[in-house]
């Protein structure tokens, strides 16, 4: 007996001032598949999720059906009554609240929680995550990766009928997605639907039995699994064949030294770091996720000072103590959470993209100068393909992956000679990544040193000129590029001891 429909989107259209987000879109999820939404960035995928949630509401003429019943969502509690549960790609959670607070909040009516209750509902979340959190810890305090299950837990406790998840994976180790697939599994086996956006085709062919296209806010189609291979995927996702190209330099721009790191620690967190990043070089750094990585860029710019060693740029001791001094001394730093890091939301597109320079732009009186602001603006939304070209947007109605690119455009128009990126393609669709990591080479081939954070090594083999390995704090493993691979590199990452450095005289707090 086939499966019957539980969700379906019925020529849903969105129109914003400008520009058609969606057109006549369709959607069917039916009951204890998973359903994979792929498309490119600005394709249409998270207008559709905010409409099914009730954060927006579409124009008039198409419908929503739940299990074959007409329905209207006026706001994310109606559509939450009706068993829909979204994890958005941006956590949505409150980083002062507890974690037993934010997996519960939401189950309890009026001004007072029960924390008796609050306290069961999260351990019993947890527990079919297979995950033991401190329930009272501020979620401020987690990593990346442990919000983001803190994140699923929440949408879990409501025992939803359909569970759309955005981006799971972005933070998440190996282990912890396969733990994430295996409570999918369980999902599936007890009748409950999943909508699944990924941009990793390896996870999308790996979980998912059905696959929904859509490009430039418009469906292309619906496949089974079985139709599918990764080429052809792509080509449906972008309109053309795409290669994960490399984007390798021959040597040629790499010059003096830039940053000279020698044995910089902080406590708990890495220890004993060295190594060197020059002009016209691209430095990979990669490794599980804890194993340090996130914690080194942040210390290189000022955002916690480390507990030993030296930091020198351009040959001379330099220290960090603010994220201001960074800027000044030409150190860029594009986080791996743009939307807690990156980003002022509810500001405009131009207002995100020359945020490190706004003092730049001060004219006369301090006013600024909104010429030539637009001008810096719509040269970046060009440059990066922002999508749609709205410098007035707010940047919270992009895409995950635009909004990246904002990010990208606010400090490259600080002009810095150091370049940290941290996880620079996550989220962004397969047919970005090839820009992003051109634009990358393109800024060594003009004389920045570029370090580059990254847990995907096929990302990692494509982009760096030399190749750093963490694993718990410490540096286990140096590859040139042409030297490393996947194998390689894994095994460092998850068996490597730590490189044994000459001392070089007494170090400094950086």
């Amino acid at each position: 007996m086939a499966r019957q429909p539980y969700l379906a989107m019925r020529q849903i259209s969105k129109t914003y001032p400008g520009v058609k987000a969606l057109h006549q879109v369709s959607l069917e999820v039916l009951s204890g598949e998973v359903h994979a939404l792929v498309g490119e960035n600005g394709a249409g995928k998270s207008t559709l999720i905010k409409i099914l949630a009730g954060v927006i509401r579409p124009d008039e003429g198409g419908r929503i059906e739940i299990e074959g019943e007409p329905v209207e969502f006026a706001s994310p509690l109606d559509a939450l009554r009706r068993g829909i549960s979204v994890n958005y790609q941006d956590l949505s959670l409150f980083p002062n609240l507890s974690v037993a607070e934010n997996i519960a909040l939401g189950h309890f009516g009026g001004l007072r929680m029960n924390w008796k209750a609050a306290r069961r509902i999260a351990l019993d979340s947890l527990g079919k995550l297979g995950v033991e959190l401190d329930l009272d810890a501020p979620l401020e305090t987690l990593s990346i990766a442990k919000q983001q299950l803190v994140s699923i837990a929440r949408a879990i406790s409501f025992d939803a009928r359909l569970l759309v998840l955005d981006e799971p994976t972005s933070s998440l180790s190996s282990n912890e997605v396969e733990q994430l697939f295996r409570i999918i599994h369980d999902l599936k086996a007890n009748g409950i639907s999943v909508l699944f956006v990924s941009h990793k085709l390896d996870e999308l062919f790996a979980i998912s039995d059905r696959f929904t296209v859509l490009r430039d806010g418009e469906h292309v189609g619906t496949y089974d699994r079985s139709e599918l291979d990764e080429s052809r995927l792509i080509s449906l996702m972008v309109g053309r064949s795409v290669e994960y190209e490399k984007q390798l330099g021959d040597g040629s721009k790499i010059g003096e030294t830039v940053l000279d790191v020698r044995g910089l620690g902080k406590k708990g967190q890495f220890k004993d770091i060295h190594f060197q990043v020059r002009s016209g070089e691209i430095v990979g750094i990669t490794g599980l996720v804890g194993a340090g990585r996130t914690e080194l860029a942040q210390t290189l710019f000022g955002i916690q000072p480390p507990d030993e060693g030296e930091i020198r740029l351009g040959g001379k001791p330099v220290r960090i103590r603010s994220t201001q001094d960074a800027v000044k001394m030409g150190i860029a730093y594009i986080p791996e959470s743009r939307q807690t890091q990156g980003l002022v939301l509810q500001q405009s597109v131009a207002r995100n993209a020359t945020l490190a320079i706004l003092r730049r732009l001060a004219g006369r009186f301090f006013l600024l100068d909104m010429q030539r602001e637009r001008e810096i603006a719509d040269s970046y939304i060009h440059r990066l393909d922002v999508r749609p070209k709205l410098p007035d947007m707010p940047v919270d109605q992009l895409s995950g992956g635009n909004q990246q690119k904002v990010v990208i455009a606010k400090w490259l128009a600080a002009d810095p000679r150091l370049l940290i990126v941290d996880e620079p393609t996550n989220g962004i669709d397969i047919g970005a990544k090839t820009e992003i990591h051109r634009l990358l080479r393109e800024l060594a081939n003009q004389g920045m040193a570029v370090i580059m954070i990254s847990s995907e090594l096929p990302e990692v083999l494509a982009v760096s000129d030399r190749i750093l390995v963490m694993r718990r704090g410490r540096l286990v493993g140096e590859f040139a590029n042409r030297e490393a691979t996947q194998v390689d590199i894994m095994n460092r990452a998850l068996l490597g001891a730590p490189l044994k450095f000459e001392k070089q005289g007494k170090g400094a707090a950086g």
